[in-house]
């Protein structure tokens, strides 16, 4: 009996199918993957509607019609950071601050060049 890996092996994903949401739009689902279970619900795509999550297509198995195979169609976006300077690359060193002043008024702050004699111009 050959095995189909995507179900048996490393890379399954597959959906048990629960009652009905609260408002009758969609079914409650309990999902498992290799990366762990979780709960969530399943709705079907509606035209200028927003997607909260995963599009994925189902497939009953013929055993057990309330187990689905989940194929994914798109894949959720990954949530911004909590902290904003978590999606800074690591920098080293001090500040780089230069602005227009601080470039026009260098001269002024740290004086003009030395000129071979010792003189400042």
């Amino acid at each position: 009996m050959a095995t189909d890996p995507d179900k048996d092996g490393e890379h399954f994903d597959i959906a048990l199918v629960g009652g009905a949401t609260e408002d009758g739009a969609g079914h409650k689902v309990l999902r498992l993957r290799p990366e762990g279970a979780s709960l969530g619900e399943i709705r079907p795509l509606q035209e200028g509607h927003p997607i909260h999550g995963e599009v994925v297509q189902l497939k009953p198995r013929k055993e057990a019609p309330a187990v689905c195979d989940v194929e994914v169609a798109v894949r959720a976006p990954a949530p911004p950071p909590s902290n904003p300077t978590e999606a800074l690359p690591p920098r080293h060193g001090p500040a780089q601050v230069s602005t227009p002043t601080y470039r026009a008024n260098w001269e002024r702050i740290f004086g003009g060049k030395k000129t071979n004699d010792g003189d400042v111009n």
